[in-house]
């Protein structure tokens, strides 16, 4: 829980980096129980990086929480629980004052089963709403290399810009050497593209461990990269055009 109580000290000190209000529709599933259901959600940047949903606390259902202590002797903030069919979490937070007060935090991986943006399903965390991915065919040469051994060789990638990070380069399955890779059993989520499974990739008998991504079943937005595959570019030596990328 200290992690927590960390978020609350900051957020009391300080305050949040940002909040704005969402028009979107919001809801979380736990444990067979609804929490809430609201169109009067906040987007809160508790960080510069993403936003996470904060609730007014008179859109929880009644009976799903129960407030424990404070994090100050103001009562700015206190720590809660909120209860499913037939288990709790108390990875909740309940301001009271501040530029936060009358919001409920819900921390977004511990409510299990479900969040939900209207009716589509969201993963890992909130969409940052100033956050954009473009997925975009190109006909400039990717070559991927690993302990100087060519693992994929492509004329026909698709590059994925997204807001703030690195281009990323998505490979047709039939572009690599498939006798350098074998499955792993890492996944991930994110909130633009989906589930990801991963591979390792193998040369002259060094590992390195999931250096490639797909996604099997991506989210509608970013289903043109349904089934190509993504070689980590940090870990990899990737060549666009037979420029070296950097690391």
């Amino acid at each position: 829980m200290a992690d927590l109580e960390t978020l609350a000290t900051n957020l009391i000190s300080s305050g949040p980096h940002k909040v704005e209000s969402t028009p979107r529709r919001v809801r979380a599933l736990f444990e067979g129980v609804w929490l809430f259901d609201t169109t009067s959600a906040r987007h809160v940047w508790e960080h510069k990086y993403f936003p996470q949903f904060w609730v007014p606390i008179e859109a929880v259902n009644p009976g799903i929480l129960t407030k424990g202590e404070a994090f100050d002797s103001e009562g700015s903030a206190f720590r809660a629980e909120a209860k499913g069919k037939g288990k709790t979490t108390p990875r909740v937070l309940i301001f009271e004052q501040g530029p936060l007060a009358g919001l409920v935090r819900f921390e977004f991986k511990a409510m299990v089963d479900a969040w939900f943006e209207e009716d589509q399903q969201i993963y890992d965390h909130p969409k940052n709403p100033y956050t954009r991915i473009d997925i975009l065919p190109s006909s400039r040469k990717v070559t991927v290399k690993i302990g100087g051994v060519a693992i994929a060789e492509c004329a026909n990638p698709a590059f994925l810009f997204e807001t703030g990070l690195r281009t990323r380069f998505y490979l047709p399955k039939t572009s690599v050497q498939w006798q350098y890779l074998s499955e792993s059993k890492t996944t991930s989520k994110c909130p633009y593209k989906g589930l990801a499974n991963y591979y390792n990739v193998t040369v002259d008998g060094k590992e390195y461990p999931d250096a490639v991504w797909w996604y099997e079943y991506p989210t509608t937005e970013s289903s043109a990269i349904q089934g190509l595959v993504c070689f980590y570019n940090e870990k990899v030596d990737t060549y666009v055009d037979g420029v070296l990328e950097e690391k």
